[in-house]
């Protein structure tokens, strides 16, 4: 059943691609390999996940994480089965 969800997501971006509508696209990891990052009077607060230190850093300069939060997440690698 996945690699037909997958299978139909990797069609449906080639579809888009050809029509010149796909502008970016990435799956992501589950939200349990997340960081959280948020920026508060110039400190960076960070509710860790597996993943630290350079996208913590990557997302402490991006500016809505002064006012809401920036969740890091890897991305997931899709491929044809």
């Amino acid at each position: 059943m996945w690699d037909a969800l997958v299978d139909a997501h990797l069609d449906y971006d080639d579809v888009l691609r050809k029509s010149g509508r796909f502008i970016l696209g990435q799956a992501l990891l589950p939200v349990e390999t997340a960081t959280t990052v948020r920026v508060r009077d110039g400190k960076a607060s960070i509710t860790d996940g597996p993943f630290a230190e350079t996208k913590e850093q990557l997302a402490t300069k991006i500016p809505s994480a002064r006012r809401g939060s920036i969740e890091v997440r890897p991305a997931r690698e899709l491929t044809h089965s």
